[in-house]
C-alpha cells in the first residue's frame, strides 16, 4: 500500500487530485479488462459518485471462469487489485459491459425460443416425421 506523506494541505490535496483523475491501463491490459468486461467479470463503480467533477471508477476485474478461462489470458497484475481508472476508459468499458450483457441476453432468448426437436426430426421435404 502507498503511503502519502502529508507535510502539508497543499500535499494532500495534490495527492488526492491524482487520484480523482484515475489513470489509464496499458494497452494489453484494456483490452484483457475489456474482453472480461464483455463477458460481465468486472466490476465498475464511480470513484466518488457525490463529486460531478470526478470521473473516475474503481475497476475490479474477476478472472474468468469455465471455458473463457482457459482461453482468455489475463496479466495476474490485473486480477491482484482494485484499479483507480481514468473517466475515459471507465465510461468505455461500462459500455463494452453493457454490449456483452445485451449480446448474451439475446442469444439466450432466441436459445429459449428455439425448438430442436422439429429441426432434427422433422422433413418438410415429405412431410413426415421420423
Amino acid at each position: 500500500m502507498k503511503a502519502i506523506p502529508v507535510a502539508d494541505l497543499g500535499t494532500l490535496k495534490n495527492e488526492l487530485n491524482k487520484y480523482k483523475k484515475g489513470k489509464k491501463l496499458t494497452i494489453a491490459q484494456f483490452n484483457q479488462a475489456a474482453r472480461l468486461a464483455w463477458l460481465g467479470r468486472v466490476v465498475l463503480s464511480k470513484l466518488d459518485p457525490h463529486d460531478p467533477q470526478c470521473g473516475a471508477y474503481l475497476l475490479y476485474v474477476q478472472p474468468p471462469e469455465g471455458v473463457a478461462g482457459r482461453i482468455i489470458e489475463v496479466e495476474e497484475e490485473l486480477l491482484a487489485q482494485i484499479h483507480i481508472l481514468d473517466a475515459e476508459q471507465g465510461d468505455y468499458l461500462a459500455e463494452i459491459f453493457r454490449e456483452g450483457m445485451q449480446s448474451r441476453v439475446q442469444d439466450l432468448q432466441a436459445l429459449n425460443a428455439r425448438d430442436f426437436y422439429f429441426g432434427k426430426f422433422f422433413r418438410p421435404e415429405d412431410g413426415k416425421a421420423e
